[in-house]
């Protein structure tokens, strides 16, 4: 694994805990009324949760791949960040587009899912057409000239 790949692991290893706060919030949540009144809300607040989990996982798996891709330098740092920059952004739409206890549809901000979710597929494919390219030939593989 490379440098940068074992760094960026490690920090979504440190942020991980966030997610299970952010879960235990929304379990303390449970017996406040004016967030039991609001069902768009807790189906946001919900979402966001489970995204921000899953795509932090999804980024960890991902990254033990990126550097056996045959891609070059700019696509690899692509497929490294795209995946966890979805991570915030998927989540941070859901959040964010509902602040208010008494929302009835979300405001613009919505519009940061589908900004995430086109990164998370760009990356997704970068990622995949990469490992189905397979490794980045190297000066010893192709032997001598």
């Amino acid at each position: 694994m490379s440098t940068q790949s074992r760094r960026l692991a490690g920090i979504l290893l440190v942020l991980l805990p966030t997610v299970v706060a952010g879960g235990a919030s929304l379990l303390a949540m449970i017996d406040n009324p004016a967030y039991r009144a609001n069902e768009l809300r807790q189906d946001l607040w919900r979402a966001g949760h489970a995204h921000a989990g899953v795509l932090l996982v999804l980024s960890l798996a991902a990254l033990r791949y990126v550097d056996e891709t045959g891609l070059g330098k700019r696509a690899r740092w692509f497929a490294r960040h795209s995946i966890p920059s979805a991570a915030i952004l998927l989540p941070m739409a859901f959040f964010l587009s509902v602040t208010s206890a008494d929302a009835t549809e979300p405001n613009a901000l919505i519009s940061l899912a589908y900004i995430g979710a086109a990164i998370l597929t760009a990356g997704l494919l970068t990622l995949g057409v990469g490992l189905m390219r397979g490794p980045a030939e190297t000066e010893s593989a192709r032997g001598p000239s």
